[in-house]
């Protein structure tokens, strides 16, 4: 297999990487199913408030749709040269009971406040479980930088 160049990381050092991507970046990949409709994969706009991913998408669409019958998740970011995976749990907030500091940040990040539109829309907050790191096949293995909800060393 040629040489790409690729360092492999400590766990910490991608802990630090993923970490710096979520207060930075701004679009996720958001997966969710539904037994009778399938899978669903939509791109989101997030904000990290340091514990979980904040998206927030009209209330009538499938991915709310989706969480309101399976709250799990899977959230990518959409480098795939540098792979963060997140998996978790979702829980759905209106737009009228949605903690005020949340949407305020979400609000601050995008210049655009949802709670100001016509439509409603649903705030769903995003607890990691599961976080997975790596830059290609060289990080495959040890690609784990959270489990059960806790970052690892």
């Amino acid at each position: 297999m040629p040489n790409t160049g690729i360092l492999h990381r400590s766990t910490a050092e991608r802990r630090r990487a993923t970490l710096r991507r979520l207060a930075t970046e701004r679009d996720a990949w958001v997966a969710t199913a539904h037994p009778d409709h399938g899978p669903h994969h939509i791109p989101l706009w997030f904000s990290w408030d340091g514990q979980a991913v904040w998206v927030c998408t009209k209330a009538t669409s499938a991915t709310v749709r989706n969480l309101r019958h399976d709250p799990r998740v899977r959230l990518s970011l959409p480098d795939t040269a540098d792979v963060v995976l997140l998996e978790g749990t979702a829980q759905c907030f209106t737009d009228q009971d949605v903690p005020t500091d949340a949407a305020d940040a979400f609000a601050r990040k995008f210049g655009w406040d949802p709670r100001t539109e016509d439509a409603p829309f649903v705030y769903v907050r995003v607890v990691a479980k599961v976080v997975r790191a790596w830059r290609g096949e060289p990080e495959l293995r040890g690609r784990v930088v959270m489990r059960d909800g806790a970052w690892l060393e």
